[in-house]
């Protein structure tokens, strides 16, 4: 049953980062956008991702609960040393989402719609940009685990882990991530009069991508960060990342020819591919300290609550996916038959 509750986790964050990633770059590709096509990226963004952007919000939770019920020691690590950049990302979050209501269900209509507009943009770039520095305080090996704090500080404990260049650049490319899934989702909600403008910004988002990910590894590889070395000493990993560049030209090949379906599977792929690669360099140890690692094994529940656990999972599965997939299909999200 073990096996089903991790299945669930991994599932529902490449669920995560692939919706709510495309979510999240909605509003950083509006926030890129001129200011000719910065409206018209608003209606599109509220037309497409309107009806469905609080159902993205069900995959996080599912990767919270897990972690919470199945792995207790590893959450407690989580929303223990991280929880300055956990908090900035509910915050995030929050705000998001109020700017969202108010800027298209106000009732009344003046200027604080721009002070909305602005709020959901800003918020949509910082928010992922977090979500990234969170992942990279468990992997940049400066995370100092200790119940002395009599003995260490408070910038060591709680802020040293994920306030570096690295976790910065890290964060810039899960939100490059974002901007690419949200450009390639557009292309295929504009008319033909229109996709031009999002095909260039899908081309620029996929280099930009690349660029970052290199960015990340050389500060990785020049700062001696165990996840880069086990990285690029892992051949596993360096065989996803390999295939993942295979794939890059008929992407943008795809891109080019406006096509909607094909797309969108290259980049769920090239997604697919990436975190692939980093979790298997990693796993089972995901979380690298100063001092060694703490294998996410070695926090596991007993096995009566992993067996309720994978229980649930599997019924809350077999409501949940059908009604989420309905919710996608009829708001014309998921266009199977169309090219």
């Amino acid at each position: 049953m073990l096996y089903v509750v991790l299945f669930f986790l991994a599932v529902s964050l490449l669920l995560y980062v692939l919706l709510a990633g495309a979510d999240f770059g909605a509003g950083i590709v509006e926030l890129f956008s001129s200011k000719t096509s910065r409206d018209l990226t608003k209606k599109t963004v509220y037309r497409v991702i309107g009806p469905v952007w609080e159902a993205n919000h069900i995959w996080i939770i599912i990767v919270v609960v897990v972690l919470w019920v199945g792995f207790p020691g590893f959450y407690n690590i989580l929303m223990v040393y991280l929880h300055i950049p956990l908090t900035l990302i509910l915050l995030g979050i929050t705000l998001r989402g109020v700017a969202f209501v108010f800027r298209h269900y106000d009732a009344y209509k003046d200027k604080t719609q721009l002070l909305y507009d602005w709020m959901f943009r800003i918020s949509s770039l910082l928010t992922p940009i977090f979500l990234g520095v969170t992942f990279s305080g468990l992997i940049s090996g400066n995370l100092v685990l200790t119940e002395d704090l009599a003995t260490t500080t408070f910038y060591t404990a709680y802020i040293s882990s994920w306030f570096n260049l690295f976790s910065f650049f890290v964060g810039l490319f899960f939100a490059g991530i974002c901007a690419f899934l949200a450009s390639i989702l557009l292309i295929g909600e504009t008319d033909t009069t229109e996709r031009p403008l999002y095909v260039a910004k899908a081309r620029i988002s996929t280099i930009s991508v690349i660029v970052l990910g290199f960015i990340v590894l050389c500060i990785g590889y020049f700062q001696n960060k165990v996840f880069v070395m086990n990285f690029v000493e892992s051949p596993y990993s360096i065989f996803l990342i390999a295939l993942s560049a295979v794939i890059i030209l008929p992407l943008l090949k795809s891109i080019k020819n406006q096509s909607r379906i094909k797309t969108r599977a290259l980049a769920g792929i090239q997604v697919l591919l990436i975190l692939s690669a980093a979790f298997s360099s990693l796993f089972p140890e995901l979380v690298i300290t100063k001092d060694g690692s703490v294998n996410i094994m070695n926090t596991v529940a007993t096995n009566e609550v992993i067996k309720v656990l994978g229980i649930a999972l599997i019924i809350g599965g077999a409501i949940i996916l059908p009604g989420v997939f309905h919710l996608m299909k009829s708001f014309k999200m998921i266009k199977l038959l169309e090219r």
